[in-house]
């Protein structure tokens, strides 16, 4: 009976030690580098795989844009941001017109459609405007402020009178002159460049100032200021406001310019030049052709 029973073999010692393929496994996970491979890098390959594969297809990527352009217009179109209305202060009617048309024209309308920064140089470009500011208020105004070109003088470009700033910019035109006598009249190629002398000229015109039709510059280097009874002071091209000053004083003395003179040169510092009318000429040579006779008969 018991050679029938068979004894269990002996069992082989238990090896505590991993396989070769534990072994490296192991050390695998202990370097850095591969577990953050496996903590981030798969991770993140299998998105961008199954990404890929989804907007493979052209109608995932259109059915996306869709939700996209819809999410940002629904936020575009909160109230809080929409402009309802429109304000415009520092400019006169002419110039609020053509500042309208730069403006949107149907309100309301989202704050995201109306570019400041553009239609701020837009409305710069105006010729009377000098500076604009625009911007978004909190009741959801659009508040444009202007400050205009103030003329400083009257421009005979050709046929066409311009009002120049004290910069020389053209900020607009009139029809007449008589439509601005409030201003000084330049005339003559690149006078708008010298504004600035001109209007030192008018300053230091004084007591002749109401006589002074207006400045001409001659040859693009000088002035000639016309006057009243078709006279003219001709300037220097350096020093126009001393030798300006000159003819004053010498007015003042010897009321120089209430005589038939017609031109007073300047041009030479060191040798003033008046020239006479006709009249006068004719006048003076009768004189001397009659001292000339008596001298020869007596």
């Amino acid at each position: 009976m018991r050679g029938l029973i068979r004894r269990p073999a002996h069992a082989a010692p238990h090896d505590p030690a991993p396989s070769k393929l534990g072994y490296r496994y192991q050390r695998l996970l202990l370097t850095p580098g591969f577990r953050a491979t496996m903590r981030i890098g798969v991770p993140i390959a299998l998105i961008v795989t199954i990404l890929g594969t989804h907007f493979s297809n052209a109608a995932n990527r259109a059915a996306v844009a869709v939700q996209i352009e819809t999410a940002i217009q629904q936020f575009q179109d909160r109230p809080q941001f929409m402009v309802k209305a429109m304000t415009i202060t520092g400019a006169d009617q002419a110039t609020m017109t053509d500042v309208i048309g730069l403006l949107p024209s149907d309100y309301p309308v989202s704050s995201f459609d109306v570019d400041l920064e553009q239609t701020r140089l837009a409305i710069e470009s105006l010729a009377p405007v000098k500076s604009a500011s625009v911007r978004v208020g909190a009741a959801g105004t659009l508040e444009v402020r202007l400050t205009p070109r103030v003329p400083s003088a009257l421009w005979r470009d050709g046929a066409t009178l311009r009002l120049i700033d004290a910069e020389g910019v053209d900020s607009g035109f009139v029809t007449s002159r008589s439509d601005r006598l409030d201003l000084p009249l330049i005339a003559g190629d690149g006078a708008e460049q010298h504004i600035q002398e001109a209007l030192a000229l008018y300053a230091a015109a004084g007591p002749l100032g109401p006589r002074v039709r207006g400045l001409v510059r001659m040859g693009e280097r000088r002035w000639d200021i016309v006057l009243d009874r078709e006279q003219r002071i001709l300037l220097p091209g350096e020093g126009a406001v001393a030798a300006l000053d000159r003819v004053v004083a010498l007015n003042a003395a010897q009321d120089m310019l209430d005589r038939d003179v017609t031109v007073v040169d300047m041009r030479n510092a060191d040798r003033p030049t008046l020239r006479m009318n006709e009249e006068a000429v004719a006048a003076m040579r009768r004189v001397n052709e009659t001292v000339s006779t008596n001298g020869a008969g007596n």
